[in-house]
């Protein structure tokens, strides 16, 4: 999951603070209520209730799908489930208190690309501490980690289509709030 995961996870149409470097050197641990282990295909499906772990990066999801090419690169697809979406949190680099945050009821991550998909009812949270400064949503949203350029696309193909679903990002004031000015007539 290296940053990209988190740092799409990680996100806003404008540079990007980078996912928790360290994190890219630490053991990924998934755990669910099954696991199912293909050593022929090198796959792994775990079912129920599925948390993955890597430094600070947290997954959730219903169901986990993860391929390793003989080159050792690893690609994950998470599920969401009867109305609750695949998640993920992950501290930022470059603040004390910085995180990413993304939902969707599909998530993929390509290790080998750097690229992450949330796909259908996708979102994406830039926050500091639990105070959200940006954040974006659609039906699918493609972060290139490499490049930190995030696409949000209007339908769940991550094609622009006429005519479908609108895209939104939303940016929250981070300045602080000026003083009101004195009532007329009381100083």
């Amino acid at each position: 999951m290296k940053r990209a995961l988190a740092a799409a996870l990680a996100l806003l149409l404008m540079p990007l603070a980078q996912a928790e470097r360290a994190d890219a050197l630490k053991p990924f641990n998934v755990e669910g209520n099954k696991a199912t282990i293909d050593q022929a295909t090198q796959t792994v499906i775990l079912t129920g209730n599925v948390i993955g772990t890597r430094g600070s990066m947290l997954l959730k999801a219903e169901r986990a799908e993860i391929r390793e090419t003989p080159e050792g690169y690893r690609s994950v697809v998470l599920f969401g489930a009867n109305g609750k979406a695949a998640s993920f949190r992950q501290k930022r680099d470059g603040g004390a208190d910085e995180w990413d945050e993304g939902y969707g009821e599909r998530m993929e991550y390509d290790e080998r690309t750097d690229i992450v998909k949330l796909i259908s009812h996708a979102t994406i949270r830039q926050l500091d501490g639990r105070t959200v400064t940006r954040e974006m949503s659609g039906p699918f949203i493609s972060y290139d980690a490499r490049k930190e350029v995030l696409l949000n696309m209007n339908d769940v193909s991550g094609a622009d289509k006429p005519g479908k679903d609108r895209v939104s990002v939303t940016f929250y004031t981070r300045r602080p709030t000026p003083a009101a000015p004195p009532e007329a007539g009381k100083q």
